[in-house]
Order: structure tokens, then C-alpha cells, then sequence
């Protein structure tokens, strides 16, 4: 009888998740378009932060005399206390005013920058850029990629995450390439910046004329959704819950990373006589990494992580 149940038991159970499995890609198919949209969409984001990558550590020093790796960094520490507040915020502002509306205010934040980094006659106006720079990036990222889960489903929301960042770090690590190349032929104003112009201009079009909103989606799946809802989001988050406190731990670990390698590696490579160009592909290494990283998007994380942090050592 208990082995005849358990067998009862295992049928059901591959029945409902072949069910499952088939709605998911029936939700897939029947929203590809928008889904290859958002993540174009995503993969200009990732540029937009990318044009800084391998110019602006060398710019403080070439331009406005900073030395000190504390002040250089600064536009740095504010465009991450920025990008931080805008993601805390990001999933209140998209329930009350929808994701769509967020995508444009991200982008709409974008258009200064490229204009304030080229005709920055103080390092203030340079940390002002990388505060709006910040906010864009809280707001457009997290917005592309939660709409994505959106329209794929509860099933496929790991599918949704790998794609998200693999074209956002494809596209950072492209434009650190291309504008180191860029600042080693014309010098590192204004010709680098001028393509985070055309980058914030496509960008806002594509989502104003073609993104749709994805809140309908929401509302049905929430409608028969039986997880839990956080009462503490943040102190869960950050610490109580177990498993999301480990993996935001290791997501601010993560970003430590990256903001050291962003501020820190080109200078020093400046210093030891590198041109422009090459600091541009060592720059560019990291966030390809990252690409890696995350392909193919459905693989092990366990598999991933460890190749991503070996790679990275």
C-alpha cells in the first residue's frame, strides 16, 4: 500500500510538472517578442554604465588633477549609495505606478548624463552624473528584468535572470572595450561619451514606442501565487531569512568587486604606461566574465558561481 501510494504519489507529481513546465513555455512562446525586446533593452542599460568603465578613473587624473584614490572613487561611492536606494524603491514605484513608467523614468535620467560628463568643468558635476547614472541603473535594470520574470513565468524566472544579465554584462563589457579604443584615438572627451548620447536616445525610444506593460501579467499569476509574502522586507532580506540574507551578502561582496575594479584597475594600469585601448580590453574582462557566468542561463548555480569567482581570481 505505502509503495503503491508513493508511485500514486510520484505519477502526480510528474504530471503536474510536465503541466507546469508546458504552461511556462506556452508563456514563453506566446511572449517572446516582448521578452527579446526587454532584453535589447537591458543590453543598453548595460552600456549606459559601460561608457565609464575604462574612461572616467583616467580622466580624474588627466583632466582634474585628482590624485588621491579616496576623491577618484567618489563618483563611484555615489553612484552605488544611488543605485542601492533607487533598487529598494524599485519594486514599491513599479507596483503603484508600473514597470513601464519606471523603464522611462530610468531612461529619461539617463539623457543628461553623457552631456554633464562631457562638459564637466569640476569633479562635483562628475559624482552629480554618476547619482543620476545610479538611479538609472536601479530603476531600468530591475525594471527590464522583473518584467521579464513577468512574462515567462514562475517556472522559467531563472531562464528570465540568466538572459537579463548576460546581455547587460555583454554590453558592459562591449562598450568598456570600444570606448577605450575610442579615447585612445580621440582622447577621453567628448568622443566616448557621445555614444552614451545615442545609448540613452535608442534606449528611451525603444521603450516608449514598443515596451509594454507587464502588470496584467502579475496580477494573474498573483491570483493563485501561494508563496508566503515578506512582512520585513529588508531585515529578511538582508539578514533573518537564511537563504535570501546569503545571497545579498554575497551580492554586495560581489559589487565590492566590481567597484574596486572599475575605479581602481585602469588608474593603476594608466600608471604603469598602458594606453588607453589596452586598458579598455583589461577592463572589459571582468564584466565578460560575467557573461560567462551566466551561460548558459539554466545551468547549475553551484557550477557557475565557483567558475565565475575562479576566473575572476
Amino acid at each position: 500500500m505505502g509503495r503503491g501510494w508513493k508511485a500514486h504519489r510520484t505519477l502526480i507529481d510528474g504530471v503536474a510538472f510536465g503541466h507546469e513546465r508546458r504552461c511556462s513555455a506556452a508563456w514563453l512562446r506566446q511572449n517572446w517578442r516582448q521578452f527579446t525586446l526587454l532584453v535589447i533593452v537591458n543590453a543598453f542599460v548595460g552600456g549606459m554604465v559601460g561608457i565609464e568603465r575604462t574612461v572616467l578613473p583616467v580622466l580624474a587624473e588627466l583632466e582634474f588633477g585628482i590624485a588621491s584614490h579616496a576623491a577618484a572613487l567618489s563618483f563611484i561611492m555615489a553612484f552605488g549609495v544611488s543605485k542601492a536606494l533607487a533598487n529598494y524603491f524599485t519594486g514599491r514605484l513599479a507596483g503603484r505606478y508600473g514597470r513601464k513608467a519606471l523603464l522611462v523614468i530610468g531612461w529619461s535620467l539617463a539623457l543628461p548624463v553623457p552631456f554633464m560628463l562631457i562638459h564637466a568643468n569640476a569633479w562635483a558635476w562628475v559624482v552629480a552624473a554618476n547619482i543620476l547614472l545610479g538611479i538609472h541603473q536601479g530603476f531600468a535594470w530591475s525594471s527590464t528584468v522583473v518584467m521579464k520574470m513577468d512574462l515567462v513565468g514562475e517556472k522559467d524566472r531563472g531562464l528570465a535572470m540568466g538572459l537579463n544579465e548576460f546581455a547587460g554584462y555583454l554590453a558592459v563589457a562591449a562598450m568598456a572595450f570600444v570606448t577605450g579604443l575610442l579615447a585612445a584615438e580621440y582622447g577621453p572627451r567628448p568622443v566616448p561619451f557621445q555614444v552614451g548620447i545615442g545609448i540613452a536616445v535608442v534606449g528611451l525610444l525603444l521603450t516608449l514606442v514598443w515596451v509594454k506593460d507587464t502588470r496584467h501579467h502579475v496580477a494573474a499569476e498573483s491570483a493563485k501565487s501561494t508563496v508566503p509574502k515578506l512582512n520585513r522586507v529588508f531585515l529578511e532580506t538582508s539578514l533573518t531569512h537564511r537563504t535570501l540574507g546569503s545571497v545579498t551578502q554575497a551580492g554586495l561582496v560581489n559589487n565590492l568587486n566590481d567597484g574596486m575594479l572599475w575605479g581602481l584597475l585602469p588608474v593603476l594600469l594608466f600608471t604603469e604606461g598602458f594606453g588607453q585601448g589596452e586598458i579598455g580590453a583589461i577592463a572589459a574582462v571582468y564584466p565578460a566574465v560575467g557573461v560567462w557566468a551566466n551561460w548558459p542561463p539554466e545551468s547549475s548555480p553551484t557550477m557557475w558561481t565557483a567558475s565565475y569567482c575562479w576566473c575572476w581570481a
